[in-house]
């Protein structure tokens, strides 16, 4: 039995010398072959039906999850809407622009609400420096 292992370990040495040798004469080398195993693993890992089953499911989940995200954010932007349209914040609007009209003197009100913010506040930080001043020289 031991001279039966002995001469296959030996044909197989030499097939494999010989396979060696075709693989140099094709050009194949290591790095190719790496490759082809990969792209054939790969192949055959997508054309299992728990791959094709995940993949779906993912896919729907994908689906699902865009469609609520879109629908969120459509709610959030109909209640800003909601907001802005709603009596209390025009009213607001209103008392800053006023505010600003007072504040600012002559200059035109340019209708967007963060600059009116901005001008509001940086007028009444003035107001407050100037009423400080006339304090300490009194």
């Amino acid at each position: 039995v031991e001279e039966e292992i002995q001469t296959l370990s030996q044909v197989l040495a030499a097939k494999e010398k010989h396979l060696a040798e075709i693989k140099r004469k094709l050009g194949i080398n290591s790095l190719q072959e790496l490759k082809q195993n990969i792209t054939k693993s790969w192949q055959d890992v997508t054309s299992t039906a728990a791959y094709k089953k995940t993949s779906e499911t993912l896919s729907q989940a994908g689906q699902k999850a865009s469609a609520a995200f879109s629908s969120v954010g459509s709610v959030i932007t109909k209640k800003f809407e909601d907001v802005k349209n709603s009596s209390t914040f025009k009213s607001f609007e209103e008392k800053v622009e006023t505010l600003k009209s007072k504040v600012g003197g002559s200059k035109p009100a340019s209708g967007d609400f963060g600059e009116v913010l901005n001008s509001a506040a940086n007028a009444s930080a003035t107001e407050t420096i100037a009423e400080e001043t006339q304090e300490e020289s009194h």
